[in-house]
């Protein structure tokens, strides 16, 4: 699951100055191994990185306009492991978007803003507490 107690982070964004400063925010902030990639594509091709937590941009067509979109990439991840908790990242702040992305399975939704950061790690923290308790519960009840 984790490189030791390192997390790995694919950041997938078709947006590259966006793409950059969140890869620096992450870095800053904690002690993450981290994979960019500018589309879907590219990301799946690499899932057999086997990355921990997937933060992947709903549109993903300023570089190609043929490329997959956000919801396309998302579906191949599931399909690939559904277990891979996937954060959906998107300028449009519309609640059917957002339905959207649960529908198909995302693990949340955030709007990109100047909150977003904070708003991703928050969920990053909270995926993997789950995670703990969950292997904690398993531990335990194998020991009933």
């Amino acid at each position: 699951m984790m490189n030791g107690e390192k997390i790995k982070l694919f950041l997938v964004d078709d947006d590259a100055l966006y793409l950059k400063s969140l890869e620096i925010e992450f870095l800053q902030h904690a002690d993450f191994i981290i994979e960019t990639y500018a589309t879907g594509e590219l990301c799946i091709a690499k899932l057999s990185n086997l990355p921990d937590v997937i933060i992947l941009d709903y549109q993903l067509d300023g570089i190609d306009k043929t490329a997959m979109n956000g919801i396309e990439t998302l579906d191949k991840i599931k399909e690939f492991n559904a277990d891979i908790p996937v954060v959906m990242l998107s300028s449009q702040d519309k609640i059917d978007v957002a339905i959207d992305c649960m529908h198909h399975k995302a693990h949340d939704y955030v709007v990109k803003s100047e909150t977003a950061f904070v708003r991703l790690q928050k969920i990053i923290t909270g995926i993997f507490k789950f995670k703990k308790m969950e292997k904690e519960l398993n531990w335990y009840m194998e020991r009933m």
